[in-house]
């Protein structure tokens, strides 16, 4: 017979868990279990105060490790991870409740959850939860008047202590409450399995270079100094870093406004100054502000004993496609390489011969910024093989379409852009290559492609540079009209999809359109709107409800977490809900491919996108073998082209 345990903990470590992350935080050797909560089979909530002296029972140790007990807790990876220092449970044992409201469309805090879901107070998470974290979990700094202790125990502050006890047991409470209501809408197997082998993943990490992160702080430093130095003395700017006092010195230097020092603005401000001054002391301010540097430090900041930085990964970080989204470093935007020697450029920057980067590189920062990636090593006999997908969403979007003539490309020659431009212009594919004058047909192709495919015009291409490959804005209508001439058949989707999502909300009927089964799905607690994708998985649209939009269009709106970290109101449209789609599948076969690997004993030690990074021993696997595994074909998506590509190497980098 099979029970349910729902655990919660309280824990101490004095490593900051917000900038080092979970796993070097538990690997502390003054980490501890304060408090653990549980409740089993749903009866009322018991605490152990280990901080006070108290033991787990055996029982209790006992059900951590028998397979008959399923643990459950909200963001389950802390409570495993936490316990596992001490006690032994199978990670195949435990299930995510944070996972299972993200995987029905809810934001990824309890609290936030309690509100989206309007549980009542008493079953709520209480809100003093971070006041109490902070005085009990955290080291303090010593005062006379606190004794000089460097942390708070339980008798210091008894009353807090039992309020704190409190809290931990409602979290149990609130977490029991979130599942219930989640109950009816269960997460696939598939995706269960799935956040199994992210926990390994993540619990494994990968190596980083700690003499390229100490020598690239070290140049930094002496490169801002520098800079900070020659602001002070040449343009007697006391502090350059401070946005007012540079802000007023522009427009003093100008005699125009500036409206805010961002990455944009100062980049336009360079294009169209010919003060020489006023120059220089943008470009003082690029290198100042560049923020990649912050990924040095942050590594710094998280690497563990063994040079592994470990918990890169969050599982359904994007919680309506299931893709993930990265942590501590933010491996999902890390600075492309284009320096042409990057091997020398990482023994610099390793040995810290600062002058000589300056010298041959010119930017400090720049080299910095694109050495960020170049940090992450194989372990020493091993080597990594880098792989992704191929175009992987237009041709999702092309076989979720049925746009022929694109899958057909994909099947053959791989020229997407090559032919996306024959298509839209009427030129024969064998015209459009270098050196010959159709050739610049194929930064109309490449753009289009890249920016057209979920129903985006004119703003998308500009979105996605067309200006900058050189194109002027007058001719951007007529390749947002060609493309859609082209691709009948997704331009089609667009509107299909939106009358289809539209016909389901107005009368509750299931709708089947192009391999996905769109439906109205509730119990007494929720209201969804579901796309069910050809792996099974759903994406869920919560309280979704009809009105117009901003262009007075009746559309599907629905509650979200949105870009002002709400939960409120978003709507949404034909082209957006393709895209979600198209990303989702993309995501789905990834987590295809990340299994397979798995099966082929491949050592993945993070991912990046459709991107995989395997770390792997000298003479075992194989580049070309991967590659095979992510081209086979999919079984539910029947007649989706797919091709992986890659190149190992001895440190992380684009080719």
């Amino acid at each position: 017979m099979q029970h349910h345990m729902h655990i919660d903990i309280e824990t101490f470590s004095s490593v900051d868990i917000k900038k080092s992350g979970l796993y070097k935080y538990v690997q502390s050797p003054d980490f501890e279990i304060l408090l653990f909560a549980y409740s089993i089979d749903g009866s009322p909530v018991e605490i152990i105060d280990l901080a006070s002296g108290e033991s787990i029972p055996d029982y209790i140790i006992n059900a951590l490790q028998d397979p008959t007990v399923i643990k459950h807790a909200y963001n389950a990876a802390f409570e495993w991870y936490c316990l596992n220092k001490f006690y032994s449970s199978p990670i195949e044992q435990w299930l995510c409740t944070m996972v299972h409201a993200l995987y029905c469309g809810y934001p990824i805090s309890l609290a936030q959850v309690n509100e989206a879901m309007g549980i009542p107070e008493d079953k709520k998470k209480l809100s003093v939860g971070n006041s109490l974290i902070k005085i009990f979990c955290t080291p303090c700094k010593p005062t006379k008047r606190n004794g000089n202790r460097t942390r708070t125990l339980p008798h210091h502050e008894p009353e807090k202590w039992n309020l704190f006890k409190e809290y931990c047991k409602q979290d149990v409470v609130a977490e029991m409450e979130v599942e219930k209501r989640l109950a009816n809408f269960p997460m696939p197997e598939a995706e269960q399995n799935l956040w199994i082998l992210d926990q390994l993943i993540n619990a494994s990490g990968v190596m980083v270079d700690r003499q390229l992160i100490d020598g690239a702080l070290y140049c930094d430093q002496i490169s801002t100094e520098a800079l900070i130095k020659e602001a002070t003395e040449i343009f007697g700017i006391d502090n350059p870093k401070s946005v007012q006092q540079l802000t007023q010195w522009l427009e003093v230097e100008t005699g125009e406004s500036v409206a805010n020092l961002q990455k944009s603005t100062v980049a336009n401000l360079l294009e169209n100054t010919t003060d020489k001054s006023v120059r220089r002391m943008l470009e003082i301010r690029q290198e100042i502000a560049k923020t990649s540097i912050k990924k040095y430090k942050a590594m710094n900041e998280a690497v563990c004993d063994d040079d592994r930085i470990r918990g890169l990964l969050q599982f359904y970080g994007a919680n309506r496609t299931g893709r993930w989204a990265g942590r501590i470093v933010q491996i999902h935007n890390l600075p492309r390489n284009h320096l042409p020697t990057l091997d020398h450029a990482r023994e610099c920057v390793r040995n810290k011969k600062y002058d000589a980067i300056k010298l041959i590189y010119g930017s400090v920062a720049d080299t910095l910024s694109q050495l960020i990636r170049t940090a992450f090593i194989p372990a020493p006999g091993c080597r990594f093989i880098v792989a992704d997908f191929s175009a992987i969403e237009a041709r999702i979007l092309a076989w979720l379409a049925g746009e022929e003539w694109v899958l057909d490309v994909f099947r053959s020659h791989g020229k997407i852009y090559e032919a996306a431009a024959s298509q839209m212009f009427g030129v024969p594919i064998e015209l459009i290559k270098k050196g010959n004058p159709e050739y610049e047909l194929r930064q109309k192709g490449k753009v289009a492609t890249l920016a057209l495919g979920y129903q985006g015009g004119v703003n998308a291409l500009i979105a996605m540079g067309a200006l900058d490959m050189g194109l002027s804005e007058d001719e951007l209508p007529e390749i947002v009209q060609r493309w859609r001439n082209a691709n009948r058949r997704i331009v089609d989707l667009w509107y299909a999809m939106e009358n289809a999502v539209l016909k389901v909300m107005m009368t509750g009927q299931t709708v089947g359109l192009n391999n996905l089964i769109i439906a109205r799905e509730a119990d007494g607690y929720s209201n969804y709107l579901t796309i069910t994708l050809p792996s099974g998985r759903k994406l869920f649209y919560v309280n979704p409800f009809l009105k117009d939009n901003q262009f007075g269009k009746e559309a599907l709106w629905y509650w979200n977490l949105t870009e002002s970290k709400k939960w409120e109101p978003d709507s949404t449209y034909g082209g957006k809900l393709v895209e979600n789609v198209v990303q989702a599948i993309a995501r789905d076969c990834l987590a295809v491919t990340l299994k397979r690997l798995q099966l082929y004993s491949y050592r993945i030690v993070f991912h990046v996108h459709d991107e995989v990074i395997l770390e792997m021993p000298e003479g075992e696997g194989s580049l070309e073998q991967v590659c095979e595994l992510m081209g086979q074909p999919i079984p539910w998506a029947p007649g989706l082209p797919l091709k992986g590509d890659g190149f190992e190497c001895y440190y992380y980098r684009k080719e």
